[in-house]
């Protein structure tokens, strides 16, 4: 666990170095995300530790831990197959007014998923209470992620309908969001 938090953090901060030099900033790190993130993290800590000393049969769970395990690797390396593919797209900030060279990504990762650096966070930040076979953290991190992430997609896509008009309303239309029953913003024509 404690390792793919590290690799999760450091390769946020890495990716961003190669990808979009000039956004780097110790933000990167994404240490600092929020207070939501801290006390998530915070209270999977909590939980893992009084479950393992009063149900430490609970901990041993082999076959939970590696579908965990396997939720993080697939989330970890879908995000930064996302940043990767956007290239200097890619800001761990919604952007709101478009530069020169702000295209819109639709193929890679971005095929399958219109967001899929939300998709790769979503299954990553879950997988790792699967990991640590935290029943209320999973609970709590599947619902806090899937509002955090419907709001983000909300205002990102207002954004990206500014930014890139019909072009992006078509490819909203071909390409789900990867986020289940998060549709984005609706668009009334």
């Amino acid at each position: 666990y404690m390792c793919s938090l590290s690799l999760f953090h450091y390769s946020e901060y890495l990716v961003t170095a190669i990808n979009n030099p000039r956004s780097l900033s110790l933000d990167s790190f994404l240490l600092n995300h929020s207070f939501e993130y801290n006390l998530a993290a915070l209270s999977s800590w909590v939980e893992f530790t009084l479950e393992k000393f009063i149900w430490p049969e609970m901990k041993q769970i082999t076959w939970l831990s590696t579908v965990g395990l396997l939720m993080v690797i697939f989330g970890d390396c879908l995000r930064k197959a996302a940043m990767l593919t956007a290239g200097s797209n890619f800001n761990h900030i919604v952007q709101n007014e478009k530069s020169d060279t702000h295209t819109l990504v639709t193929s890679g990762v971005y095929g399958w998923f219109r967001h899929p650096s939300y998709v790769g966070w979503f299954y990553w930040s879950i997988g790792t209470q699967v990991l640590l076979c935290n029943p209320i953290c999973v609970v709590g991190y599947t619902l806090a992620s899937w509002r955090f992430f419907r709001e983000r997609i909300e205002e990102e896509e207002i954004t990206l309908i500014h930014f890139f008009g019909e072009e992006y309303l078509e490819y909203k239309k071909k390409v789900p969001s990867g986020l289940p029953l998060i549709r984005g913003v609706k668009v009334e024509l």
